[in-house]
């Protein structure tokens, strides 16, 4: 990939982007511009299995204008980006998504991580597209990562970008990876949740309700306080690898974790770096998807 933006002469025609979450799946019809139409969503701990799941999506937006799939997916995949590698909050370790749903719907399709897809579509036409090295965190019940240098994916040997596994405090608490104390168990949705029940405030109090709050009520503040904190870290260990010109936060969270973080400086001057919430919100990973999926 070079330029993630729809290049002039694009196909025409239509694919589909699909977004699997720890909460919820998500496709729609993507066009060579980005543009979005026909979102569907589905809980992702519907009775159905992920590939039955997606697969049902799919269909429902299928038609002959769509030419091909885009699908992310959390965690790992292996580096011909056929199967998935890791379990997490969504398991699917083992399971070639892509060719399984490739051959059910006579189209090609293209997998790959969901904040890979994120971050695709952030440099094509969010927050990201004038900018050229970019580190993104996607926040929902975990956390995902993508590295952009010259406004290339950054890769490695197949992974590179794993940001949910930066370690913030090898004391803290077990990660679903086998180690302790990385950005996801500090960061993540799930963590805030966490911190919410730690300071006495009631089951499904969301973080826009403690942001309307904090500065008259200590709970919000103290949960807010405790976030802010463990992002901090997490932002700088990843400014001081990548050097980035910009840190975007995309997902459901991302930008109640840009709004925190307005209160919590770099630790150094060295990792002194513009936060910003994605553009895209919730839709970048369906987005980013539909436009991989345009190169299948």
């Amino acid at each position: 990939m070079t330029n993630p933006a729809a290049p002039d002469g694009a196909p025409g025609g239509a694919t589909i982007g699909v977004d699997v979450g720890g909460t919820n799946v998500r496709a729609a019809k993507i066009r060579p511009d980005g543009a979005l139409s026909g979102l569907l969503k589905v809980r992702t701990d519907s009775m159905s299995s992920i590939p039955d799941l997606v697969e049902g999506l799919v269909r429902r937006l299928l038609d002959d204008d769509v030419v091909a799939v885009g699908v992310g997916i959390p965690g790992r995949l292996d580096r011909d980006g056929r199967t998935a590698l890791s379990a997490g909050f969504v398991n699917l370790a083992g399971v070639a998504l892509g060719e399984l749903l490739s051959a059910r719907i006579a189209r090609p399709v293209i997998l790959d991580n969901d904040a890979h897809m994120a971050l695709v579509a952030e440099l094509a036409v969010g927050a990201a597209k004038t900018a050229d090295h970019v580190v993104m965190f996607t926040v929902g019940t975990g956390i995902g990562g993508a590295v952009a240098e010259s406004r290339r994916l950054l890769r490695g040997r197949g992974n590179a970008g794993q940001l949910g596994h930066l370690t913030v405090d090898p004391a803290g608490p077990a990660c679903k990876c086998g180690r302790y104390g990385c950005s996801e168990v500090f960061v993540s949705g799930t963590a805030v949740n966490g911190y919410i029940a730690d300071a006495g405030l009631p089951k499904g109090t969301t973080v826009e309700s403690l942001l309307r709050t904090r500065d008259h009520d200590p709970a919000a503040a103290t949960v807010l306080d405790r976030w802010a904190e463990a992002w901090r870290h997490a932002i700088d260990s990843a400014v001081a690898a990548f050097d980035p010109d910009l840190v975007v936060l995309g997902g459901g969270l991302g930008f109640a974790a840009a709004t925190v973080l307005q209160n919590a400086a770099p630790t150094s001057p060295w990792f002194d770096c513009p936060v910003v919430a994605a553009v895209l919100g919730d839709d970048a990973g369906v987005i980013g998807a539909g436009l991989r999926a345009f190169s299948a």
